[in-house]
């Protein structure tokens, strides 16, 4: 179990040890949330590490962007797994987690000889969570998956062709991030049955599913019926005319949703007869003639400037607010007031601000620590273990282990992906 003096004793999963076997995106992105909130997240990187080490800018040899932005809130060690004093230092650690999370293929994991099977009976207590691209039992186990992939497979991608467009990804790695909340969720769900039940689990997470399941929550739509009462898709979120509306000087985003909220907008755009139209009388009518309606919404909210329409709506209670950009979310004042781009000062990168995690406990917002370098933790993790200085030594000549040192970090991590 990790050492609770390591974390808040405010923080919810204090004490829990989670061994972190996932790269790029989504693994990496359920360990951080799982440790914001306490957990001890040891982080077990290649000899080359993550990749997102190199993806970005970078000061810093494996320092990159995109490696912050998912890695805060850990303890990062190297294994080379190829080697089987590696893979035994592994079992060790193995012994007193609590978590395995990883997105390796099942067959990689199996291969390497660490099976559900093998890591259950080394340790019956564990919660064993992977996160890969397709459920063991279907014809696409085993494929590679990313989240374009994963995107186009699961209709999201197809929607903005739905809309009148293009077929178009998500300008976000949405899959990787839904899933892994999904992955987070799952190490919880595990936690919480071994509590009741006094033994471990194997939980699966495949990406596909899990954003089927994501994507359809609102689109399955009629579909739900058998008969289907009509096609999948919701319309008020497929027409194209759903979007930002432009003002005279820029774009707001409003949303009037209740009868009476748009009673209160037809009355304030000048059209009070829309009210009584009877394509607009209800949701229901509404959003059979959703096309019609958010195209007379643009036409009028294009009359008068942001901050008239943002003013109005705050006087009528009618959601409402200014359209962001991404350079824009440091000085909204609401970000701002709460603390959502907290800072931590590094002796070699200076300062570096993070975005913090959203949930509260009694107020407090989990501390940011500084996302960690490759294989900084590696000695002083094998050591908690229980792995004699002889053997740890043993460990890092041969290569099977390598410990953080700034010469070493800068010659295995080389090149940068843009």
């Amino acid at each position: 179990m990790a050492d609770t003096a390591r974390t808040s004793d405010a923080a919810p999963l204090a004490g829990l040890r989670i061994l972190d076997l996932t790269t790029i995106m989504l693994g990496p992105f359920a360990s951080q949330q799982l440790g914001d909130y306490g957990a001890d997240v040891i982080k077990i990187e290649a000899p080359g590490g993550d990749s997102t080490r190199r993806t970005g800018p970078a000061p810093e040899a494996g320092m990159a962007a995109a490696f912050i932005g998912v890695n805060r809130a850990k303890r990062s060690i190297v294994l080379d797994l190829k080697q089987s004093a590696a893979r035994d230092a592994l079992f060790t650690l193995i012994d007193n987690a609590d978590v395995l999370l990883h997105s390796m293929r099942p067959q990689k994991m199996a291969a390497l000889g660490f099976s559900p099977e093998a890591l259950l009976a080394r340790n019956p207590q564990l919660i064993v969570v992977a996160a890969h691209g397709f459920g063991e039992d279907g014809p696409y186990a085993g494929r590679p998956a990313y989240d374009d992939i994963i995107q186009g497979l699961c209709g999201l991608a197809g929607l903005s062709a739905d809309q009148g467009g293009e077929p178009s990804y998500v300008p976000s790695v949405i899959a990787d991030k839904i899933c892994g909340m999904f992955a987070t969720q799952a190490v919880l769900m595990g936690l919480v049955r071994r509590a009741r039940e006094g033994s471990g689990v194997y939980v699966e997470v495949p990406m596909l599913e899990s954003m089927v399941h994501f994507t359809l929550i609102e689109h399955f739509y009629g579909a739900h019926f058998v008969p289907p009462q009509s096609e999948a898709g919701y319309s008020r979120l497929l027409t194209r005319w759903r979007r930002p509306y432009r003002t005279t000087d820029g774009y707001v985003c409003i949303v009037p949703y209740t009868d009476q909220h748009w009673r209160l907008f037809f009355g304030e755009a000048g059209i009070p007869e829309c009210a009584d139209d009877p394509r607009f009388i209800g949701i229901g009518s509404r959003t059979l003639h959703i096309d019609a309606l958010y195209r007379l919404v643009g036409e009028r909210i294009a009359l008068r400037s942001s901050a008239e329409w943002l003013a109005a709506c705050d006087r009528l209670d009618i959601p409402a607010g200014p359209l962001n950009r991404l350079a824009d979310l440091e000085r909204d004042p609401h970000l701002m007031a709460v603390g959502m781009f907290p800072t931590v000062d590094d002796a070699a990168l200076g300062q570096l601000k993070l975005v913090a995690a959203p949930m509260r406990f009694n107020g407090k917002r989990p501390s940011v620590t500084m996302p960690p370098r490759l294989g900084e933790h590696t000695d002083e993790v094998l050591a908690e273990a229980g792995i004699d200085a002889a053997a740890r030594h043993a460990l890092l000549a041969s290569g099977a282990a390598i410990q953080f040192h700034p010469r070493t970090a800068a010659s295995a991590i080389s090149g940068v992906t843009l």
